[in-house]
């Protein structure tokens, strides 16, 4: 195979640029991102040995989209994490132009790791093949080669394998693409995690209630909370309607029951999972405390080379802090992981602030990059609430039940850009702002909204505002910096 990519090559290529990377002020303080490079889909999430493992998709060549690596991090505490060894390199036929995204399982003491073998012709035709390799320990791994070939009826478009149990087989839910292209979520069945049987397509564009919902469903995920069947899923090709599926491809989910007998999933809407600009491909899974934990992909598709600021420093993308589960009357909630409150520290508590009629109130001393801050709601006798921070405003309009997020492009120059939900009543508000990033959870999860943050450094002003009468909490914490790559 001509130019076969080593692990040197990779380690070279992150002592090279690692000077570099390192001077970048956007550099975030707690949140995972490549060494160099761009990362984007978080993979093979998993428990094994005592420890979390996090992969992600990783070109460590260059900050665009091109031959991808497996990148591997692990944690004792889903906050501490430090680099492993590079996981998977594209070096066989099956997948010599990328080990694209894809899940893990612990089986029988042993680490299974499932993933898309990417093959391109000199035309660029693609060829796809969904992988197996196997690991002792977590850090070596030992390629088994493809288990699975793209059936009848679908496009090379067919990859992201997720895997889980359920009853007395294991489950794996696909990506596809039909050859009418049309975007699907499609169904194997293995007993032993090699031998896989095509149970066909479970859900998908063209189904009743979802004509012309995308050509291309990526990373599914199932799994149960409560008495819910959860499918989360990335259709690709949605317009935008209203406020709703504003970014290039979208990331949400169906609640329903999925029936393994008649291979049928009877499902509810799809709800967008995260409102904000830079959210995709997220994956769970359950751990030891059994909890259904999520990382999201703080990022999105772009259109010709990346704009982010980040790139001239050699990196780009980053990984949602991780995230807890809930299904609690009828909706799905998500909220950082309980181990998130060891980083917080020097407590600051404003206590009870009175706004009223246009008046800005301003947070004094708040002049860290990285923080958290959470703002409870008393009473409302007013028609909108407003915080600004920095650059960027949260607006809650209580006359329409909307909440808006407006963030300084990066990409269109003196120009601000909006992403909105509808909320019935405002509660709270959580925000964790990192140097370049901003996680805002509304009602304990009920919506969230992850975006990329390129202002001034300097730029740190925070301030409150209402047009009437507004009675709050405000609590903020600095943010310990624990990320050293």
């Amino acid at each position: 195979m001509k130019n076969r990519i080593t692990k040197d090559m990779v380690y070279k290529c992150v002592e090279k640029d690692q000077g570099l990377v390192a001077s970048d002020p956007h550099r975030l303080h707690y949140h995972i991102m490549p060494p160099v490079g761009l990362l984007n889909d978080p993979n093979g999430f998993v428990f094994f040995k005592g420890v979390y493992h996090i992969f992600y998709q990783w070109n460590p060549f260059a900050v665009e989209h091109g031959m991808k690596c497996w990148g591997h991090y692990i944690s004792e505490d889903l906050i501490h994490w430090r680099e492993a060894p590079v996981a998977l390199l594209p070096d066989k036929w099956y997948d010599k132009n990328g080990c694209y995204s894809g899940s893990a399982v612990v089986y029988q003491e042993q680490l299974y790791v499932f993933y898309t073998g990417n093959v391109k012709d000199d035309e660029d035709n693609r060829q796809s093949y969904q992988c197996l390799a196997i690991s002792e320990d977590g850090i070596h791994f030992e390629k088994k080669g493809p288990i699975i070939y793209v059936p009848d009826g679908y496009t090379a478009h067919f990859r992201d394998p997720k895997v889980f149990y359920r009853g007395d087989s294991w489950w794996m839910v696909l990506g596809a693409q039909t050859e009418a292209k049309k975007g699907e979520t499609v169904v194997y069945q293995s007993k032993d995690l090699t031998t896989w049987t095509f149970k066909g397509n479970l859900i998908g564009s063209g189904y009743k209630g979802l004509e012309n919902f995308g050509y291309m469903w990526e990373c599914p995920d199932m799994f149960r909370l409560r008495d819910k069947d959860i499918l989360l899923v990335c259709p690709q090709g949605i317009p935008a309607q209203g406020i709703s599926y504003q970014n290039i491809f979208q990331s949400g989910y169906f609640a329903g029951e999925f029936d393994n007998q008649s291979m049928s999933f009877h499902h509810e809407k799809f709800i967008e999972l995260d409102r904000g600009f830079d959210f995709y491909a997220p994956q769970t899974m359950q751990d030891p405390k059994g909890r259904r934990l999520l990382f999201g992909w703080m990022g999105n598709a772009e259109e010709g080379p990346t704009k982010h600021p980040t790139a001239k420093y050699k990196w780009v993308h980053a990984l949602t802090v991780p995230r807890q589960l809930e299904w609690k009357n009828g909706k799905l909630l998500q909220y950082p992981v309980e181990e998130f409150k060891q980083l917080l520290e020097n407590e600051v508590d404003f206590g009870e602030i009175h706004l009223d009629d246009e008046l800005p109130f301003p947070l004094p001393n708040i002049n860290e990059t990285a923080f958290a801050m959470y703002l409870s709601v008393e009473s409302i006798g007013a028609n909108y609430l407003e915080m600004q921070i920095g650059e960027s405003h949260l607006i809650y309009n209580q006359a329409i039940n909307l909440f808006t997020f407006k963030r300084r492009s990066f990409t269109k120059p003196h120009s601000v850009e909006s992403r909105h939900c509808t909320v019935d009543f405002l509660h709270d508000i959580l925000i964790l702002k990192d140097t370049s990033s901003m996680e805002i959870f509304l009602n304990q999860g009920e919506e969230v909204f992850t975006s990329r943050i390129f202002e001034e450094q300097e730029t740190n002003k925070i301030r409150l505002q209402a047009n009437g009468k507004i009675k709050v909490n405000v609590k903020k914490w600095n943010v310990r910096r624990v990320t050293e790559y």
